[in-house]
């Protein structure tokens, strides 16, 4: 996640200095401090955050336990780590399921924050968890926002309701949640209309939508870019809707990360998801104490072991797990094996959550992604017989291959020497050279 790689960097080099002495004064403890209070406020933290969060890690970190203790450097950082999760909501706040279906989830926020794709992506969400959603159109104003709606709900396969852009955004929910209670849907989201600007208008629209339908939830959708605008923009529909929720979108951007680490603490109401990038599938739960161990460069097990158990098809395990015994694993299951990987993000992204690295160590590194498209294509350039018998591949073939995917003789020969070395690999793990036989899982 790249928006806190300055930030990680920065907080890296602050403690860089509690690291470097055995001891530990009070002077020393708050030179650091100031260190980390620039880092922040250059990542956009709001300055009152930044101001209260100072004094609170300092008043923890110039008690004895600290200064006395064998690794002080580590106890800082242990200090910072709880302060950075308590300052963006301690426990992940999950969205409230209605007693009595339908659950109705109001989107609010500005144009362009991506509230319409949000919607989407969390119906989406709702749907892989058993829920049977319906998203609503009462976006009338905007040109084509129906047909977006539209378009993102038929990708994941979710109706949605609308009334033309003539009908009364008001009435336009109404009718939605009557024709959810009719038609089985058990989630409703409302996605309402922006502006570019909070103005008194969209406001009292919005209020009239949330006076009539009452919905269990009012999640505002902000876009991380904005950076200390993000929190104004907060407390703006805060002060007017009392939401109860936030969406931070575009958190893969280069942004400084300052929203995330504002917004709750100005506004009192969690952040409850955030957009980690343009696929219908990239949303995630919001838990600050994994967010803090991601900033801190601690990386994020959790969840990249969650991401795999999403992609991690068991039924397919098992046939991989048949095949490696038998020795029959084919260039077929290979590319399984890669597009299950894909599955779960972006290299930069699954990196990034692995412990020691840092988001900023990523920056100027050459990740390939386009390694599997490659490898995809060259598979597919394959005759069915080819991916099966791959020791038939001559150079004739190679040479035909390589043209069919537009990659070079090099390529392929490259392709069929990694796959070689796979089999023999997993050849090693049936015979139980590696442990007990049968026993063998897959890393993904």
């Amino acid at each position: 996640m790249s928006m806190f790689g300055n930030l990680s960097d920065k907080l890296a080099n602050a403690f860089k200095n509690f690291r470097s002495k055995g001891k530990l004064t009070e002077a020393d403890v708050r030179a650091g401090m100031r260190e980390v209070k620039l880092a922040l406020l250059e990542a956009d933290v709001n300055f009152k955050v930044v101001k209260e969060f100072i004094k609170k890690v300092t008043e923890r970190a110039v008690g004895t336990d600290v200064l006395e203790s064998l690794v002080p450097g580590q106890m800082i950082i242990k200090i910072v780590n709880e302060e950075l999760t308590e300052l963006m909501g301690g426990t992940q706040a999950k969205l409230t399921i209605a007693s009595a279906p339908p659950t109705v989830v109001m989107m609010v926020g500005l144009q362009g924050s991506g509230k319409t794709t949000h919607s989407a992506k969390l119906a989406g969400m709702y749907k892989k968890h058993g829920k049977k959603p319906l998203l609503v159109a009462c976006d009338v104003y905007r040109p084509a926002a129906i047909q977006q709606l539209k378009v993102v709900g038929a990708q994941l396969d979710i109706p949605v309701f609308e009334m033309g852009d003539k009908a009364n955004p008001v009435d336009i929910s109404k009718a939605a949640i009557e024709y959810a209670k009719k038609n089985g849907n058990d989630m409703v989201f409302i996605d309402t209309a922006g502006r570019l600007h909070v103005d008194e208008e969209m406001m009292q629209e919005l209020k009239n939508i949330k006076d009539q339908v009452d919905p269990t939830e009012i999640l505002l959708v902000i876009d991380a870019m904005l950076g200390q605008d993000a929190v104004n923009v907060a407390e703006s529909f805060n002060d007017l809707l009392d939401v109860t929720g936030v969406i931070l979108t575009k958190l893969d951007g280069d942004t400084r990360g300052g929203a995330a680490l504002s917004v709750r603490h100005v506004t009192g109401k969690p952040i409850k998801f955030v957009g980690t990038g343009e696929k219908l599938d990239m949303i995630e739960p919001f838990h600050p104490d994994r967010m803090a161990s991601r900033i801190l460069g601690m990386g994020d097990m959790l969840s990249l072991i969650e991401k795999a158990e999403q992609a991690f098809d068991e039924k397919k395990a098992a046939e991989l797990e048949k095949k490696m015994r038998e020795n029959s694993f084919t260039l077929e299951d290979y590319l399984d094996q890669f597009k299950q990987i894909r599955s779960m993000g972006s290299m930069e992204q699954l990196l990034g959550m692995m412990p020691g690295i840092k988001p900023g160590a990523l920056k100027d590194a050459k990740i390939d992604e386009k390694a599997i498209d490659r490898v995809e294509a060259i598979i597919l350039s394959m005759t069915p017989k080819e991916r099966t018998h791959p020791d038939i591949i001559d150079f004739k073939r190679k040479r035909r291959i390589a043209a069919g995917s537009g990659n070079s003789v090099e390529e392929v020969n490259k392709l069929l020497k990694q796959f070689e070395q796979t089999r023999k690999m997993m050849k090693q793990f049936s015979s139980g050279k590696f442990g007990k036989k049968g026993k063998f899982k897959l890393p993904f």
